[in-house]
């Protein structure tokens, strides 16, 4: 038994300074690990044919490894594995819009936030039956939502008289709507973006008037002031700087960036 705290003691110091010393780590290893989720069009999207990654949050993270002199390397992620991949040491950092949650605060520390946004709905246009936001809510309605993003707990927690339908790769919210198995999706500005780019078939619903306004800012694994010290003072730059709204500005989402506080 006493082996067995020596060893759990040795296991909590070595989190400790791991977590103390995560800059330092950065710089010893010579490369930022950043984890993203690649299917986030403007945000941090990878292009299935070329590879590359784009979007705002992708040159944000290519900024802060050249300000620290490391090489950057992107790790795939998504909302529903962040957690896992931030307390696992699998990445320094998210960035990919991260939404500061209560339930995601409880488990990870956030920067000051960078960008924000409210709901927006995705319908067909074929759909007659929802032509608004008011139409949405109804009996018989079946409304989607990606497992793990914020959408999940906040629909099931709005949601009085429509089902809800929890979609979990490889099926995807689009799929379900275009396919009729779902009348909308719920989603964000960035992501309908794309959905307007990529499909003729999409009509966007906005809210009448703010649903649920969330942040969006940058995650890290809790216990880590120095490095979460770091990480807002570069924020506080490129927003003062007018670096974020010009990289904002090439995406199309200047309309969501938050200003320095």
């Amino acid at each position: 038994m006493k082996a067995f705290f020596i060893a759990l003691g040795l296991l909590l110091h070595g989190s400790l300074v791991l977590a103390a010393d995560r800059l330092h780590d950065i710089k010893a290893r010579g490369e930022l690990r950043v984890c993203i989720w690649p299917e986030y069009y403007g945000i941090s999207y990878r292009n299935p044919k070329s590879g590359a990654v784009a979007g705002v949050d992708a040159d944000m993270a290519r900024d802060l490894a050249t300000q620290q002199n490391v090489s950057l390397k992107f790790i795939d992620s998504n909302f529903a594995k962040l957690k896992d991949d931030l307390l696992g040491n699998r990445c320094d950092v998210g960035m990919f819009a991260v939404a500061v949650t209560p339930a995601r605060q409880a488990v990870m520390d956030f920067t000051q936030p960078h960008m924000f946004s409210d709901v927006y709905a995705v319908a067909s246009r074929s759909n007659v039956n929802v032509q608004s936001w008011l139409d949405i809510d109804r009996p018989g309605r079946v409304v989607a939502v990606a497992a793990g993003t914020f959408h999940e707990p906040l629909m099931r927690e709005r949601l009085h008289a429509a089902r809800l339908l929890v979609v979990a790769p490889p099926a995807t919210r689009e799929g379900e709507v275009e396919s009729g198995r779902a009348d909308v999706f719920m989603s964000d500005y960035p992501f309908t973006r794309r959905m307007v780019k990529d499909h003729d078939w999409v009509r966007i619903i906005a809210p009448d008037k703010p649903f649920h306004v969330v942040n969006y800012a940058y995650a890290i694994a809790p216990g880590q002031p120095a490095w979460l010290s770091t990480l807002n003072q570069f924020v506080r730059n490129q927003q003062r700087s007018g670096r974020l709204r010009l990289l904002a500005q090439r995406y199309d989402l200047q309309p969501i960036v938050r200003d320095a506080q």
